[in-house]
């Protein structure tokens, strides 16, 4: 009898904050667009060159020869025995990829595959960004053509949407329905690849949100989709903030919710979850992925969070060393392409990277970082988004109301289930969990992730 009157109490309870947090929650919060300059010194009062500039990406024998002579000086050190990739990236393994890279990779043929889809630059607050702009080749007459911003992660990069670009701008070729034909634009977030970085801190993800709207306006879409995962998903979510009459839809394949907004439905479903999954929207899939939520959430997080600690704290210390050895970059990079695709990969000896990847895709990679020299811009991106704490930021109590889509990948850093992520993004109105997939989704499976997106802008298409 007590224990019936006890869960009967803790059931009232935790249905009474339930129910305060969604009555009494803030909901018509806006994030202001703002303005800003990134270039150097103080901003011309003369206006912006806002032309757009044909761009193509080169490299010179006098830079690949530098590559090849640092590749030759670089010192390994002998793995523990049995430790495959639990300790990091493997240096047995680390040795055959380098060998390729120094022996068998043909960069220049890579190049022409880079250099296949138009590339641009314009100036925007000062800076230069590059993007790639591709139009569908065989649009059925009398259609037009949906414009969607795709945007990379770290340590990603815009070369992370080359396999789903031809299923978004010409399905019909790729075995998928015409009904949804894109216009894919792909930019290089500020101080990665080959757009500029900020000369000035604070350049985070709400003001390259903004970069990016100026950037489509530029190009003449009022109107237009946005996709993205990892740092991504929150740029494209700022963008949904900050114009949410200009996005019609916003399509992710990572969510992390979090601010004020989210963690008491957050910690309640974490508490009671698993027993009592209905009380919570959570369904069979979100329990397999959560619980038991120590061992397949929590210590995996601090497991692979380790990087995220160093780049939002002394990204420049951290970066120095990689910006100066090749293998050392290709190391802390695609160590993440192991662990983040399946967090199992840790128990083979290669890392299972070339179980979902080419070696060749790996290196076009490490090479777009290595040759512009942005590695350490592209860190600073943590510190100026996270060096303050999470949850201090605005936008994370913001609520985004446009069309949202989610694609659940079951290998992601972290499951968000429906629940969760409702709090946040009070639209869904596409939420599907994948069938396999980790963290670079657009890389590892893009045929699913293409299907996902035109079933997702279909339903907006028809709201």
């Amino acid at each position: 009898m007590f224990c019936t009157m006890f869960l009967e109490l803790l059931l009232a309870v935790i249905a009474g904050a339930v129910l305060y947090h969604f009555i009494f929650r803030k909901n018509n919060e806006e994030l202001p667009m703002g303005d800003g300059w990134w270039g150097p010194g103080q901003r011309r009062e003369s206006e912006e060159d806002e032309s757009i500039r044909p761009f193509k990406i080169e490299t010179t024998d006098e830079e690949l020869n530098d590559l090849f002579h640092r590749i030759d000086q670089t010192r390994y050190s002998e793995p523990l025995e049995g430790s495959r990739f639990n300790y990091g990236f493997n240096s047995t393994y680390l040795r055959k990829v380098v060998s390729y890279w120094r022996n068998g990779f043909n960069w220049r043929k890579q190049l022409d595959i880079i250099n296949k889809y138009p590339h641009f630059k314009t100036k925007i607050e000062g800076i230069d960004v590059h993007f790639i702009h591709v139009k569908p080749t065989n649009l059925p007459a009398g259609r037009s053509a949906k414009p969607i911003l795709m945007v990379h992660g770290w340590p990603g990069s815009f070369y992370e949407f080359y396999k789903i670009i031809p299923f978004l701008t010409d399905p019909r070729s790729h075995s998928l329905s015409d009904d949804q034909v894109f216009e894919v634009i792909c930019p290089s977030i500020p101080g990665y690849g080959f757009s500029e970085p900020s000369h000035k801190q604070g350049c985070n993800s709400v003001e390259v949100a903004r970069i990016f709207y100026k950037l489509m306006q530029r190009l003449g879409f009022r109107e237009f989709y946005t996709q993205g995962g990892d740092w991504g998903s929150l740029i494209c979510t700022n963008l949904a903030q900050i114009a949410p009459s200009n996005v019609k839809g916003l399509h992710l394949n990572m969510v992390a919710v979090s601010g004020s907004n989210s963690r008491l439905p957050q910690l309640l479903s974490v508490l009671f979850g698993q027993r009592f999954p209905g009380l919570f929207g959570l369904q069979e899939e979100d329990v397999r992925r959560m619980f038991p939520f120590s061992s397949k959430v929590f210590y995996h997080l601090v497991k692979e969070s380790g990087y995220m600690h160093l780049q939002a704290t002394k990204p420049d210390t951290a970066g120095c060393g990689l910006n100066s050895s090749p293998v050392g970059l290709a190391a802390y990079i695609l160590e993440k392409f192991s662990t983040w695709t399946d967090r199992d990969f840790r128990d083979y000896e290669d890392g299972g990277l070339e179980r979902k990847f080419t070696l060749d895709d790996l290196l076009t990679n490490i090479m777009i970082y290595w040759l512009s020299g942005s590695i350490v811009s592209s860190m600073r991106f943590y510190k100026e988004n996270i060096g303050k704490g999470l949850g201090a930021a605005k936008h994370e109590t913001v609520l985004v109301k446009v069309p949202t889509g989610v694609a659940s990948f079951p290998n992601e850093l972290m499951h968000c289930p429906l629940y969760w992520a409702k709090q946040k993004y009070v639209n869904i109105i596409s939420f599907n969990y994948m069938p396999r997939g980790g963290h670079f989704a657009a890389f590892e499976e893009p045929e699913i992730l293409a299907k996902d997106i035109q079933q997702f802008v279909a339903k907006v298409s028809q709201k």
